[in-house]
């Protein structure tokens, strides 16, 4: 007759981690569900869009990991050493294939219910009427250009790359589409109105982010990547680059100012004036 043991050391560390696992899930659960741990508000629908699919994902991947770790402290506990003999199991099939089927199917109904957003951001492009601005990232600073009234940007070669006289993008002088063309080291855009902003990099591969904007793209040198949103608030937020550039990386920084129709139109005389000088 077996003897009935008592609860061993090793099995109250066992569950007791199990436990306190599923103690820091809830934990963090909470800290992301009342948004203490979170980015800051979206001023972009898709933008709420992306956040809602990660508490989506958040919930389901935690209630599932709190069920297999409170499961498995259960197991722990109920097959405990009771001084009989072990014997060796090949497993169930059947479970086997239930766990791997309803794992496939929980991923692929996130991933399938999250294409629109995906779609959205990278294969829809801008309206014809969008704003067109150039972005242009370069050890260690941002630098954006404006098409002037005519509406068309100069054409560019890195042979006119000149920083001391602020030809920044290579704007070719001899090309009349270029003379009205504004630089800045600063983004404004009008509020409400969808945005075309073509990414390029001088150098080295920069990371243009806004998390306002939950907008996150690479600039890559001999690359123009397109990334288009619609800000929906006005306000001033910062723009970093998220890729280790170099030693001053940590100085790459510049803002987006959002403006409704009239301070935009207002911010552009400004700067337009501010470079004729």
């Amino acid at each position: 007759m077996l003897r009935k043991r008592p609860v061993t050391g090793s099995t109250t560390v066992a569950v007791t981690l199990s436990l306190l696992l599923v103690v820091f899930t809830v934990i963090t659960f909470w800290l992301f569900w009342t948004k203490r741990w979170w980015f800051p508000e979206s001023i972009t629908a898709i933008g709420r869009e992306i956040d809602a699919q990660f508490m989506r994902t958040l919930v389901i991947t935690g209630i599932v990991f709190v069920a297999s770790q409170l499961a498995l402290a259960w197991v722990v506990f109920r097959y405990r050493d009771r001084g009989q003999r072990a014997s060796n199991s090949h497993g169930n099939n059947t479970m086997e294939i239930l766990w791997t089927v309803a794992t496939a199917i929980l991923f692929v109904g996130l991933g399938v219910y999250a294409q629109r957003s995906w779609a959205e951001v990278h294969f829809r492009g801008a309206a014809p009427d969008a704003v067109q601005i150039e972005a242009q990232g370069q050890q260690f600073k941002w630098y954006f250009r404006y098409p002037g009234p005519d509406g068309k940007f100069g054409r560019t070669d890195r042979k006119f790359v000149d920083d001391s006289a602020g030809n920044f993008f290579g704007v070719d002088p001899d090309d009349p589409d270029g003379k009205d063309d504004l630089t800045t080291p600063l983004i404004a855009v009008p509020i409400n109105r969808e945005v075309q902003l073509t990414l390029r990099s001088k150098d080295v591969i920069h990371g243009f982010t806004v998390r306002e904007l939950r907008v996150k793209q690479d600039a890559v040198p001999g690359m123009r990547i397109p990334v288009h949103f619609t800000a929906e608030q006005a306000g001033r937020y910062e723009v970093a680059c998220v890729e280790l550039c170099g030693q001053n990386h940590h100085q790459m920084r510049s803002f987006l100012l959002v403006f409704d129709d009239a301070g935009y139109q207002n911010w552009l005389r400004e700067q337009a004036a501010f470079s004729a000088q």
